[in-house]
């Protein structure tokens, strides 16, 4: 999978969609719950009054009507239960009427089917009369047991074995709890489409404080520490843009402060070197004199002079080193390329120090040529070969050859320069282009500045290449320099 898809997938469950599945579920649920509160209330209240109605009326009903015991099944019983049937509330009865194995009824069958034993129970069980709610093939029947009794005092009555019972439809009940569901269902899905307005309203809200920081941030990333976010309101999310825009103030402070102690830092070795230049380049007169004359003087005196020229050249070396150093911190440093002959440019540079014994080898093929600065490309053999002369093993090993890449991609000058050393150390691997850097904590002199390998870097950089050091499988240090070539270049 491809971060490109990643990011789509993660970004369809971005915080926007969260926030708005998160408002809908609370839109649905209070929908939901207010919708299901007032479809149990409202049926609730249909059948309770439906119920309450036929059951009242059924009551009075038999109580007005008076039968002969013991009650004989016939058309005088069928005619008195058609007559309590007629007068049905709140919608028309089946009156049945059961006394011992008389069955009778104001239908055509004289028993139903929609009596259940567990009422036939409850009408023995309570004098007052008992009712049930029964769906039967899905139409919904209300069903009312009402016994006849005697009353032998004004607190106590005796059954008379007759039963009646009163079956009425709730039809029309029915269709309209269903009518109240379907209301509900459809008014609450209008309500979640409209809720995912203000969700929208609401994410948009909560966001573009996040994308401003988002935006903010990625914008100190490329070095604008001016950015700031303006706060709104003051919310949570306002008090994150003060918090911000505070870190952001104090981070250009300690910046700008960083470089300016920096750009002091630089002015003042900048300065201090060429104000060191004027003098130096009389000692350095005056220690040639004395370096010509050193023989004819006692061994102390000689010795003093040749240590005193020493250290007045290193002093020399460190200063020039500094001036340079100074000019790739000032951007100041140019490159003046012109095509060069890269194998004899390279055999040039050792031949000015002379490098041409056994102490380096080279391997240089003809027929290289590359636009270089004769003089920069120079300065970063010197000190690749010479640092590999004091801190490696002889013989030193120089490189050149070409690579190819891809028709898109330039191809590469290749420089490499190996000694038979021990090689570098992991620990010092990461630091070897650090200015002043010490492999050697022990080793506070040394005969180069410790600037060399750093201005070496500078060089590379500035003709657009790369310098990596590392270690060789037999072992020994290895440097390699890559500086791609024009098109040109690589074909000539």
């Amino acid at each position: 999978m491809t971060a490109g898809s990643q990011r789509s997938r993660f970004r369809a469950f971005g915080l926007r969609t969260r926030l708005l599945f998160a408002f809908l579920l609370v839109a649905a649920v209070s929908a939901g719950t207010t919708a299901a509160l007032t479809y149990r209330e409202a049926r609730t209240a249909l059948l309770e009054t439906a119920q309450d109605t036929a059951v009242t009326s059924f009551r009075d009903q038999v109580q007005q009507t008076a039968f002969g015991l013991p009650v004989q099944g016939g058309e005088d019983l069928e005619s008195v239960l058609r007559d309590i049937a007629r007068k049905g509330k709140p919608h028309p009865w089946v009156v049945f009427a059961e006394y011992g194995s008389v069955r009778a009824s104001s239908g055509e069958n004289p028993v139903s089917t929609v009596i259940t034993p567990e009422l036939r129970r409850a009408a023995r069980a309570n004098p007052h009369g008992s009712f049930e709610r029964v769906v039967k093939d899905g139409v919904p029947y209300l069903t009312i047991a009402m016994p006849m009794v005697f009353k032998t005092s004004p607190d106590s009555v005796l059954p008379s074995g007759l039963v009646l019972y009163a079956v009425m439809r709730m039809t029309d009940e029915q269709v309209n709890v269903d009518a109240l569901l379907m209301a509900g269902r459809d008014g609450a899905l209008p309500g979640l489409a409209i809720a995912l307005i203000p969700g929208l309203i609401a994410a948009r809200s909560v966001l573009r404080p996040v994308r401003e920081l988002r935006q903010a941030a990625r914008s100190m990333g490329s070095g604008r520490l001016d950015t700031r976010i303006a706060v709104r309101g003051s919310d949570e999310l306002a008090d994150l843009a003060r918090t911000f825009n505070e870190s952001a103030g104090q981070l250009e402070q300690s910046v700008r402060e960083l470089r300016e102690a920096e750009a002091r830092a630089r002015r003042f070795a900048s300065d201090v070197s060429h104000e060191l230049r004027t003098p130096l380049a009389g000692m350095l007169a005056v220690t040639e004199v004395l370096d010509e004359d050193a023989d004819h003087l006692d061994a102390d005196t000689a010795r003093a002079v040749r240590l005193v020229s020493a250290e007045t050249g290193k002093l020399a070396v460190l200063v020039e080193d500094l001036i340079e150093i100074s000019r790739f911190d000032a951007r100041a440093a140019e490159l003046n390329a012109d095509e060069v002959d890269v194998a004899e440019a390279i055999r040039k540079t050792l031949q000015n120090r002379h490098w041409t014994d056994s102490r380096v080898r080279v391997e240089l093929p003809d027929g290289i040529r590359a636009r270089l600065d004769p003089r920069r490309f120079d300065i970063v053999i010197a000190n690749l070969v010479g640092n590999a002369l004091r801190h490696g093993s002889e013989p030193v090993t120089v490189r050149l050859r070409t690579e190819a890449r891809s028709p898109a991609t330039p191809s590469l000058l290749i420089t490499e320069v190996a000694d038979n050393g021990p090689g570098i150390q992991p620990a010092v691997l990461p630091h070897i282009f650090d200015r002043f850097y010490k492999a050697d904590a022990a080793r506070t002199r040394s005969a180069g500045s410790g600037l060399g390998l750093a201005i070496t870097l500078e060089n590379v950089k500035l003709h657009g290449g790369t310098i990596r050091a590392g270690n060789l499988p037999g072992g020994g240090a290895v440097f390699t320099v890559e500086i791609p070539l024009h098109a040109e270049e690589a074909g000539g």
